[in-house]
Formats: C-alpha cells, structure tokens, sequence
C-alpha cells in the first residue's frame, strides 16, 4: 500500500541499522524485529482457480511479491509468511472476541449475555467473506444482535436487568437471531474494592514544639529555662571576668613588637 520510494528507505534500515532524515538526524533500528505487513497477491487469492481439481488458486503468492518489491528488496528479507483464508475456528474467536466487548458494556446495565452454539454457527456463515475476512462481522453484530437488544435494555423485558440468551430461530434461508429471557436472579460482576491509602504517622517535630511552650509555663522567668553560669578563666584573676570560655581568646597575650629601621 505504501508508495515505492518507501521501498527505498527500508533498505538503508535493514543495511545499516539506522535512519537519517533530511535535518541529520538519525534513529537506532539495531536490536529491532522489523515486520512488514503487505496485500500483495490478495487480488490473485480472490480469482477461481482454472481446471476441475482445484477451487482456490495457490502458488501465486511467491510471483506477486516478485512484481511488487524490487530484487534488491527481497534479497534483505529474512522470511515472508504467505496468509491464507481464515478457518471457521478463528472466526469463532472473532465473534467471542465481539461478544465479550457487548458483554463488558451490558454490565453497567446489570444485563448479562449468552450466545448459543447455533447463534455463533450463524454468525460465522454471515459475517465472514472471503474477499474481505473478518471485516464484516462487526456490522452484522451491530445489525442484529445490538440495534434490538438496545430496545429490550432501555424499553423491554431488560430494563432492570436480567439474563439473555441469543437463539436461531427459523431454518434455512429464513433464519434469524432472536432473544430469550430465562428467569432466574443475575448475579452483577462485584466491583473492585480500591484500598485506602494509609494515614502517616504525625511528626516527632511537632510534638516537640507543643512540648516547648508547656515548659515555660511551669516555671523559670518569661524568657524560659534558666540561663547556665559563666565560668571564670583559669588563672587569669578577676580582670578577665567579662569574658567567657575555657581558655584566651587566641591573639589577646600575644605583645605588640616595636619595628627596629635597620
């Protein structure tokens, strides 16, 4: 689907690992899985095959690629994965696939839903083509299961909630889904319990500083505990009673020298 000159860029990926755009600057494609995806050879998948013994046509797939990417091209390809036509077992996935959203939707409304085997068979054989896979499944889910469920939710039968079961009703070409509402309580998917987080502990600060004031209250002057008593200097006398400290203060013995001119 891409356009040819993209052809070009990949190879300098799978080359050299990296990518450089027009400003210089480069992106790292080293450690990377590289897969391409392409609908070369889905035209020729479609065509009827020539002759009696085959129905589907096989062995073009290798020819389409080959007119598609250039020599150069295939030759940087590690592997190339041919699809073919989906089995009716994946298409079943596909419609439990469709079921289970349409289910997770109903739980808000307290609606539960079941697809009987026959409304899944029904199902497969209309909501598959071969041209276009799985592509309309989505729309024929819309078309006759959701439109008339949307009514029995808002209007019917489920309006408060309850249990359907999809069934096919008629046979052959007249065959429809339809809806059966068997009695019985539903039992509404339980909700997730979210924890709540825990509270932290209070501060050991704060207690501290509710400790303060209740100290000051119990005695000693306004301005709080008692101040210690200064010390006297060791061996200086009483002349150095305005100072503080264990020891002089560094400088104040030291005595000024005279400058002696040579």
């Amino acid at each position: 689907k891409a356009h040819p000159d993209l052809f070009n860029i990949l190879l300098q990926v799978m080359d050299h690992g990296k990518l450089t755009d027009h400003n210089g600057k480069t992106v790292d494609f080293r450690n990377v899985i590289l897969i391409m995806t392409s609908n070369a050879g889905a035209a020729d998948l479609s065509k009827e095959a020539y002759g009696f013994t085959r129905t589907k046509r096989s062995g073009d797939d290798i020819e389409a690629i080959n007119r598609t990417f250039a020599p150069e091209f295939r030759n940087r390809l590690d592997a190339v994965v041919t699809f073919a036509h989906l089995p009716h077992e994946v298409i079943g996935q596909v419609v439990e696939k469709f079921v289970l959203q349409l289910e997770a939707q109903l739980a808000d409304r307290n609606v539960t839903i079941e697809l009987s085997d026959e409304a899944t068979a029904w199902l497969v054989e209309r909501g598959y083509d071969e041209q276009m896979g799985a592509r309309p499944m989505a729309r024929v889910i819309q078309e006759y299961i959701k439109t008339p469920l949307a009514d029995e939710v808002l209007f019917g039968r489920l309006k408060g909630g309850g249990h359907v079961l999809v069934v096919v009703q008629g046979t052959g070409k007249e065959s429809k889904l339809g809806f059966e509402f068997p009695d019985g309580p539903v039992t509404p998917k339980p909700d997730k319990i979210v924890p709540a987080p825990a509270k932290r502990a209070p501060r050991r600060k704060a207690e501290t500083a509710s400790a303060k004031p209740g100290a000051s209250r119990s005695g000693g002057p306004k301005g709080g505990s008692k101040a210690a008593p200064k010390t006297p200097r060791s061996g200086g006398g009483g002349g150095g009673g305005g100072t503080t400290g264990s020891g002089p203060r560094r400088g104040s013995h030291v005595p000024k020298v005279p400058l002696v001119k040579a």
